[in-house]
């Protein structure tokens, strides 16, 4: 459905919906539908009337005019169109307070506060029973001392809400664990996960066809919806969480690390250290080195100093500094090459 017709039905649907008697078919042409002729606009005017009542709505024919039966007119009885009544019990109402306060990040917080606020009014409305009015109040500093507390401070986050909604593409600047600079990617976000204090975005990377993890806050400025709405399926019975588990990296180990690096180099160490000092002494006698400190030393750590050449000396702990000695001495093994066969 175009933006134009859905705009036109949906004043086509308040305007039978807050008129108290029928509106005429020649009011409705003359305000709705004035630029066609008369052949589409009886057309149009009966597409969207099917099209209303597909979806619900209650659209009554009737006489406008108590003189002249014969001329109809169109109307939306309110009464029918609402919504039934909502009907909370304490029980719930409470469930749906913590729901609200579980959301740290303000524009959802502020969502889901609207919409208790809207169940609770809509409640006393038609309830006049004091007491009931009583126990469906939620009282938020109440609710909040065993509430789980789920933040979304990341600023691509409701970006990629909105796409795995809508099932539209996105593009990012994406700077990876061993990336030195960002790389443009671009992936069809089939849900979130979070994991720690971190979210993941989990879907179909388009540039490498493969399912792929990226974690929200590794992404450089903000993600873009790109293309139109809808425009990817994700597989059937996909679960975002199990293909975030298997493709997840393995978390460091061992004992925190101790790195001289050299100013400039080693990106992918600094974005994990606990602590840097800048500016002290490295083997070369100058004080063109930082000392940085991660929290892990174990496989990972060993392959990042080796990647990293020159411009990373080991401190502590020893296991690492022997491990890195023996891989570079292991390097510079020469290699037995098996004599040729003479011709």
């Amino acid at each position: 459905m175009s933006g134009r017709r859905s705009e036109r039905l949906m004043k086509l649907l308040i305007m039978l919906l807050v008129q108290r008697g029928f509106v005429s078919k020649a009011r409705i042409r003359a305000e709705l539908y004035a630029d066609l002729g008369d052949a589409a606009f009886d057309r149009a005017f009966e597409r969207d009337k099917d099209e209303l009542r597909g979806l619900g709505v209650p659209v009554e024919v009737g006489s406008f005019d108590p003189l002249f039966e014969d001329e109809l007119g169109y109307r939306v009885p309110a009464a029918e169109f609402a919504l039934p009544e909502i009907a909370l019990e304490p029980d719930e109402a409470a469930v749906l307070g913590v729901a609200t306060q579980v959301w740290q990040s303000a524009r959802l917080s502020d969502a889901a506060r609207t919409g208790l606020r809207k169940l609770t009014a809509a409640r006393r409305g038609t309830d006049g029973d004091p007491e009931s009015e009583a126990a469906e109040t939620i009282d938020a500093a109440d609710l909040g001392v065993a509430v789980p507390r789920v933040g979304a401070e990341e600023p691509s986050f409701e970006v990629m809400v909105e796409a795995v909604h809508s099932r539209t593409a996105v593009e990012f600047d994406y700077r990876g664990r061993r990336d030195a600079a960002p790389a443009r990617r671009h992936l069809q976000p089939w849900g979130l996960v979070r994991y720690g204090s971190r979210w993941y975005a989990v879907g179909l990377d388009t540039d490498r066809d493969a399912e792929r993890v990226f974690r929200l806050s590794r992404i450089v400025g903000t993600a873009r919806a790109v293309g139109r709405r809808d425009a990817f399926v994700p597989p059937p019975d996909v679960d975002v969480s199990e293909v975030a588990r298997r493709l997840r990296p393995a978390p460091p180990t061992g004992d925190p690390a101790v790195l001289l690096v050299r100013r400039g180099a080693g990106f992918a160490l600094r974005r994990d250290a606990t602590s840097t000092e800048p500016e002290v002494r490295g083997p070369d006698g100058t004080d063109a080195w930082d000392r940085v400190t991660l929290p892990w030393s174990g496989p990972v750590a060993l392959r990042l100093v080796l990647e990293h050449g020159p411009d990373v000396v080991v401190e502590a702990p020893p296991a690492l500094r022997s491990d890195v000695v023996a891989a570079l001495r292991s390097a510079l093994e020469p290699t037995t090459r098996p004599e040729e066969e003479p011709a």
